[in-house]
């Protein structure tokens, strides 16, 4: 696709033809899983750069398409949207110090919302790429939020669960669910099923070659346009408060 090599020339320089992420980018990766290491990372730090700078350029190709449907996205900075490859290790018994994946939230705000707000999210890592949105152990405000609007208009959020694209793009949500119904809600509520979760998350698998050799573009543009419904009904409720 004639791609510029330099650390950050690609970003926004070849978005048009832009369709996946360079083979390169998954070298790198799959490498850093087996070396995850200072001493390697240092040594390869030239490639973590430029395997940055496909992702980001990948994103703001993305941000684009995702702009057409979902107009609330609009502005966001892909290079702000991107997380860091560095691990905090402060609080965990894994020190290895980088993830060894690429991943990015989009979603209206910015990083700000992101306990507050549904988006989309997408991974790259060798083997384990997917794309995801809802609600990832929301805080009490939102998941108490998520519970009301079940409780009072669980209608919306249920024809899209059960609508055909929904259910052929992502199968059934996921997310720890609670043993018993949460406080507040008698156990034969009609709707104690989804009231019952803790997370509400929507995830759909991309098979490496799609994410590396295929239309990786239009295929996350089009998951998402799956998604955001069920993403407006996790934001309208924090909305409603």
């Amino acid at each position: 696709m004639g791609r510029p090599r330099g650390a950050g020339a690609r970003l926004y320089t070849d978005l048009v033809t832009m369709t996946h992420l360079d083979s390169e980018t998954r070298s790198f990766l799959a490498e850093l899983a087996e070396n995850n290491n200072r001493d390697w990372f240092q040594d390869n730090k030239h490639r973590y750069d430029l395997a940055r700078a496909d992702f980001e350029s990948f994103i703001a190709a993305l941000l684009a398409k995702i702009e057409t449907f979902d107009a609330e996205i609009a502005g966001l900075d892909p290079r702000k949207c991107v997380f860091r490859i560095y691990r905090d290790t402060r609080f965990s018994k894994d020190k290895t110090p980088y993830k060894i994946n690429l991943g990015a939230h989009m979603l209206a705000g910015g990083s700000k919302k992101v306990h507050e707000r549904a988006g989309y999210y997408i991974q790259i890592e060798p083997d384990n790429c997917f794309l995801a949105g809802g609600a990832h152990r929301p805080p009490a405000k939102w998941m108490n939020a998520i519970r009301r609007q079940i409780d009072t208009d669980a209608v919306a959020l249920k024809k899209t669960l059960k609508s055909k694209p929904f259910q052929l793009t992502f199968g059934a949500i996921e997310g720890d669910i609670l043993k018993t119904a949460p406080k507040g809600y008698p156990k034969d509520h009609p709707e104690i099923e989804l009231l019952r979760y803790k997370s509400f998350l929507a995830v759909h698998h991309l098979p490496d070659e799609t994410v590396f050799a295929g239309d990786l573009l239009t295929q996350t543009t089009n998951v998402f346009k799956v998604l955001k419904p069920f993403d407006d009904f996790l934001n309208k409720a924090m909305a409603a408060g």
